[in-house]
Order: structure tokens, then sequence, then C-alpha cells
């Protein structure tokens, strides 16, 4: 598949082997050939990616589904979310099934031990189910999961039910300085994109069931959906499950994407690209007793492997790494201005953000905000030492055996593998990529990265008293 090609060759060599990512793994029974991924396109057109995983009994699923919330329609804020939640309430009837309601859905999962989960992030809606890899337990799991894609029951009652949960929700979390100060910043950092938009007490109250039917038509179809598999099953068992979960989807009779209603009319089918504004600076007012300081810029996309690795050791020197990080010893240990201070990468389909953030008494939110950005301008001017680029890789590559140690936390990364595209050898080359950054790689990325001049900062301090 051409999205999934080989790991593009960075500008600096290797400098281990793909050894080390299995010396790694071996202590936690990650065995080298559990990690071959299989890939291929269902019947339906869907992108499969699995990987065999035979020490346990258990089958975790992953659906993501190009259908976040960077393609809510302006106005409609929350659009996606909601879908989402909804999407798993209950299901229609169709010619072989009779409908189920809510607690008669939740019951057949119950009965068969079905975990789920389901989340939304500007990028993409995502669906988790585990449960036995008996053959009648994932023949039903999949019929359950394949009717939720195609046969969402969207009952108006409980729609009116959830969204005024929702709206209840956001009138409480609105009262923290934390939900100000992040809601902020993303809206300062990407003022005319889908990716600093979110939801409103009226945003929500202008969605309507139709529009949930029509997004739900619209977006949640075979050519955007991205399927993942962990689990003890053999690769002809994996393909004819995939089969049999999009089986109602391939009965669906509904015409094209782009004439699944007339409300969808007006509706973004591109999304526009990031324009950066200038650097900004607000301040809140709110009676919290900590000043919560939020600073970011879009710095990198998902797929720029190349800048990634070395934007990646940079955060975790910069302020990813806990106590070891350059922003911890400055403003925590050496002035004593703040229990916890970090730096976050957060790379999307689009530029995702380089984000800092703390809390600190009122009173010294100037102090910590200045010692925050000297620091900033000081790694930016000169990198980081080698002591701090031997210890950040060392950490990184140490920890790597951790984000794989578990079936889930392995399909979270085959799903984030082929959601995002990235190589099939990702995880192969893991370490390697991690352990050829150089000095020279991270202050190349940074000046080409991150800039000042275009940096976004809220403070949300607290009204005097």
């Amino acid at each position: 598949m051409d999205t999934l090609a080989p790991f593009p060759r960075l500008r600096f060599p290797w400098l281990c082997s793909v050894s080390i990512a299995l010396l790694l793994l071996a202590p936690l029974g990650l065995h080298a050939e559990s990690q071959k991924i299989e890939t291929w396109r269902s019947s339906a057109g869907v992108s499969v990616l699995f990987i065999a995983a035979p020490d346990i009994p258990m089958m975790d699923l992953a659906i993501d589904i190009d259908a976040g919330s960077r393609w809510d329609p302006p106005g409609l804020e929350g659009l996606a979310s909601i879908t989402t939640d909804l999407s798993g309430r209950g299901l229609k009837a169709t010619e072989r099934q009779p409908s189920l309601s809510e607690n008669e859905l939740e019951r057949a999962l119950g009965e068969l031990a079905i975990q789920r989960s389901s989340s939304v992030t500007p990028d993409r809606t995502s669906l988790r189910y585990r449960f036995l890899i008996d053959r009648p337990v994932r023949q039903r799991a999949a019929l359950l999961a394949g009717r939720q894609l195609a046969h969402p029951l969207f009952q108006p009652e409980t729609f009116e039910r959830e969204r005024a949960r929702n709206q209840s929700t956001l009138r409480e979390s609105l009262t923290r300085p934390q939900t100000l100060a992040v809601r902020a910043l993303w809206a300062s950092m990407y003022p005319d994109h889908p990716y600093g938009r979110q939801e409103t007490e009226s945003s929500l109250a202008a969605i309507g069931i139709e529009q949930i039917r029509a997004f739900h038509q619209r977006n949640w179809r075979p050519e955007r959906m991205q399927i993942s598999i962990v689990g003890a099953l053999t690769l002809d068992e994996a393909r004819a499950f995939v089969e049999d979960l999009l089986e109602p989807m391939s009965r669906e009779s509904a015409g094209p994407a782009a004439q699944a209603s007339a409300l969808t009319a007006e509706w973004p089918f591109m999304i526009s690209p990031i324009r950066t504004p200038l650097a900004s600076t607000q301040t809140l007012a709110h009676p919290a007793s900590q000043s919560h300081i939020w600073l970011g810029l879009p710095v990198l996309a998902r797929s720029e492997l190349e800048d990634y690795f070395p934007m990646l050791v940079a955060n975790h020197i910069l302020g990813g790494g806990g106590f070891t990080s350059r922003l911890t010893r400055e403003v925590r240990e050496k002035r004593g201005l703040s229990y916890s201070v970090f730096s976050a990468l957060a790379p999307r389909a689009q530029s995702g953000p380089l984000l800092i953030g703390l809390q600190t008494q009122r009173e010294k939110s100037a102090q910590a905000l200045q010692v925050v950005r000297r620091t900033l301008e000081e790694f930016l001017a000169k990198g980081p030492t080698e002591d701090e680029l031997v210890a950040a890789k060392k950490n990184l590559m140490g920890g790597f055996a951790l984000r794989l140690d578990t079936n889930r936390k392995l399909l979270d990364t085959l799903s984030e593998i082929g959601f995002y595209r990235l190589p099939l050898n990702y995880l192969d080359q893991w370490t390697e990529a991690v352990a050829a950054v150089s000095a020279e790689d991270i202050q190349r990325v940074l000046q080409k990265r991150v800039t000042l001049e275009r940096l976004s900062t809220v403070v949300v301090a607290g009204a005097a008293r």
C-alpha cells in the first residue's frame, strides 16, 4: 500500500539495529513474531492492520473513523461527539435483526462480556472493543459492532437526554480555570481552523437529530474507516471477522456521501490549511487561588517523521521528561515557582502544537512566565547539552517497552500507525530513530518549527481580591 511504505530514510544514519526493540520487548513476552503487522483491504474497501498475539485468549479491536470534531460544521460544534455517543445507545431493526433499545444493547454486550469504549478527538472518532476469541462470541461481537457502524438507532428521546447532559457537563467545566485556559489557548493557536473551535451551549442547542443522522451517514463510511486488531487469531480468522463486521455496511443501500442529506450541502468536504497567528497573550480573570499558565504554537503533523523524532527528543529535554527536564529544573527546583511544569508534543493530522503548562501562585505568575519564556528562548538558541541529549534518548528508549506491554497499548499504537498512515516498520525502527537524533538535528528542527513570534500565551490568574 503506497501510504504504508517502508520507513523513510532520515537525514541521519541509523545507530542501532532492530534487535534493540526486540530485546526490550522480549522480557515482557512480546516476541518478534507477534510484532509482524499484516495489512489488507476488506471487500468493503476498509484498510485493516492486524498483529497476532497468541498468549492471551482475547481480541482487541479498534475502529477509527475520519469523523473527528474538525468535521463539525461551524455553529454545530459538538456534533461529532454526540453522534458517536448516540451510536452506541441502541440499534435499528434490519431485515435480519430486530431493533435493540439502549438497555437491550447493554444487556447483549454484558451477556458476552464485551467491553467497549469510544472517544472523539479533533482528528478521529475511535471505537474500542475487547472480548474473548471464542468463535460464537466474536461472531456476535462482529454483528453488534457492525450494526453500530451501519444502523445506530438515534432515538430523539435519547438524544434530548444526552444533549442536556452534555450541556450541563459543559457548564460545570467552564467554571474550572484549567478548562478556560486550555480552550482559550486552542482558540488562539488556531483562530481560523477547526482545531480552534470548541462546543458551546449554543452550538449544542443548534444540533438536531437530523443533523446527527446526516453527519453519521456522510462520515461513517468505509472509505473513512481504519480497523486495527490485536488478538489470539490466525490471519484467516482475522480476515473473516472483518468481513462479518462490515457486512451490515456492505448491505447498506445509502447513496454516496455527497448525497447523504440536503442538510450537508454547506458542510465542509475539505479542511483549510493552518495559518499560525502572531504571538498573543491573554489574561483571564478567575477567583482561583492559583494562576494557570499555558503556552503553545502549531509545530508538526504526525506524518512528518523526519522532524518528529528530533522534536520528540527535544520535548523530552524541555519539559516532557518529568523531574529531569529543563523546565522543571528552572521553574521548580531553582526557584520554587511551581510544583509541576511540563511540555507536551501533540502532533495531529495537520500541524499539532508544542504545549507548555504550569500552575503557580497568582502573585508569582509574571515571574514564572518570564522564567518559562527565558528557558524556552535559551533552548531554541543553544539546543541541548550533550548530557541532556544522552539522558533523554536513554529514557525514551528504555521506556519503549512500556508503550507496548499490554495488548491494549499495542492496539493503540497500531491504530495510530493505521490512521496516520505511518510506515509498517514503525515499531521496529522506533528506537533506531530516537538513537539517531543528534544535537544538530534538534537545533535544526527547533529553529525550523518553533517560532517565538508565533507563540500563544494564556494566563488564567484570577480576579484581584
